[in-house]
């Protein structure tokens, strides 16, 4: 890493471990909508994350009909479609019940090391960054996880959920490159970190980064 000047990492089984979710998320769910809203919910949590999925795709489709080849879509939006009770929610109100929905699908924790190694890389005075295809509940996932979004360097930043698009898309290593440039950091001296060969590996490389396969583990550094 000594030509390395800024290093730029993938979140998902990257940063972040992700296991199944709990065994009871379905009672969990209907617990969540009586706690929301005082009766039990319409759909089961099946029943909404397939419905969900169905709009997802539709999204994608018409998307790529107007040119945009990796979609993002707007999950708030979607959770609204599928369930016409989450639109009176205020957007804070939204945003806690679609983290505590993403709790019931998956679990995240810290990737055993990466702390650690995200502590030395910048104690040798690199910048971070990141590039993941995320929610906004992702936020709240790195913060439980002791890895607060906030810490990175903002510009260096790519959220898909912010931008409609996302990963193997050229333009978000294109657009990071440009925000690399301004503090005068060369392709050649950029890092990426990712478990996908597909979305971060293969694409980093066509922008000119240097690239790690990460595979499950971190190195002491």
């Amino acid at each position: 890493m000594k030509s390395v000047k800024a290093v730029i990492f993938d979140v998902y089984h990257t940063l972040l471990a992700v296991e199944p979710g709990p065994l009871d998320a379905a009672a969990k769910w209907a617990e969540l909508w009586r706690n929301l809203f005082g009766i039990a919910p319409v759909l089961s949590l099946s029943q909404f994350d397939h419905a969900c999925t169905h709009l997802v795709a539709e999204d994608h489709a018409g998307m790529k009909k107007k040119g945009v080849n990796w979609p993002e879509v707007d999950w708030p939006a979607v959770a609204v479609r599928v369930a016409e009770e989450l639109s009176g929610l205020s957007p804070d109100k939204l945003d806690a019940f679609l983290t505590n929905h993403a709790k019931l699908q998956r679990r995240t924790s810290a990737m055993p090391g990466a702390a650690a190694f995200l502590t030395t890389v910048r104690k040798r005075g690199l910048l971070t960054g990141i590039a993941s295809n995320a929610q906004r509940y992702t936020f709240t996932e790195l913060t439980a996880a002791g890895i607060p979004p906030d810490s990175f360097t903002p510009e260096l930043c790519f959220w898909s959920f912010e931008q409609g698009f996302s990963k193997p898309d050229s333009e978000v290593f294109a657009r990071l490159t440009r925000r690399l440039a301004i503090p005068n950091i060369l392709p050649h001296e950029t890092l990426m970190i990712g478990d996908r060969l597909d979305n971060d590996i293969a694409p980093a490389k066509t922008a000119g980064w240097q690239t790690w396969h990460f595979q499950g583990s971190w190195p002491e550094v």
